[in-house]
């Protein structure tokens, strides 16, 4: 069996007026994420991850944000073409983890939904979505609330015998 391993990690800022959108999920917060796109920092983490796990660059090459076909663009079909790319390449995955890394709100109310999601996106097990979350304990940027962070690991096995 081949496997190949990618990682992950993006960061985007916290603003007022915009939607805060996480693993594919809409959270009620005062702030959201600003962003070329929806600005889900799960989703671009994991997208990553996985172009990286085959030497396809990073989700910048593919969907870039000087493209005004990807503006306000839902991630969720990001990571559906992010997908299409890896299997057209022989490639399955085994498993994401993944860890967010913010200050508020508190993510593990939605991280059921967030699996969901993603599983269904990837066409995987919901167990195969390991999602968790740290504060910085108020320290930097993500502690002031000024920013998140989604840090993202894949494991790709590959289809061909």
């Amino acid at each position: 069996m081949k496997l190949r391993i990618g990682s992950g990690i993006d960061f985007h800022q916290l603003v007022e007026g915009r939607d805060l959108w996480i693993g594919g999920v809409k959270i009620p917060h005062h702030k959201g994420a600003l962003g070329h796109s929806d600005a889900d920092v799960l989703l671009h983490a994991i997208c990553d991850a996985l172009l990286g796990a085959l030497g396809l660059g990073d989700i910048g090459t593919h969907f870039p944000d000087t493209d005004n076909a990807y503006k306000n663009i839902d991630s969720k079909i990001l990571l559906q073409r992010t997908y299409d790319l890896i299997t057209a390449q022989g490639y399955e995955i085994v498993n994401i983890d993944s860890t967010l890394c913010l200050e508020a709100p508190k993510i593990k109310p939605y991280v059921e939904a967030m699996q969901t999601c993603i599983a269904s996106i990837l066409k995987l097990e919901k167990n195969a979505i390991s999602i968790k979350a740290t504060t910085t304990e108020t320290m930097g940027f993500t502690g002031r609330e000024e920013g998140l962070v989604a840090l993202a690991t894949c494991l790709l096995s590959s289809t061909n015998s």
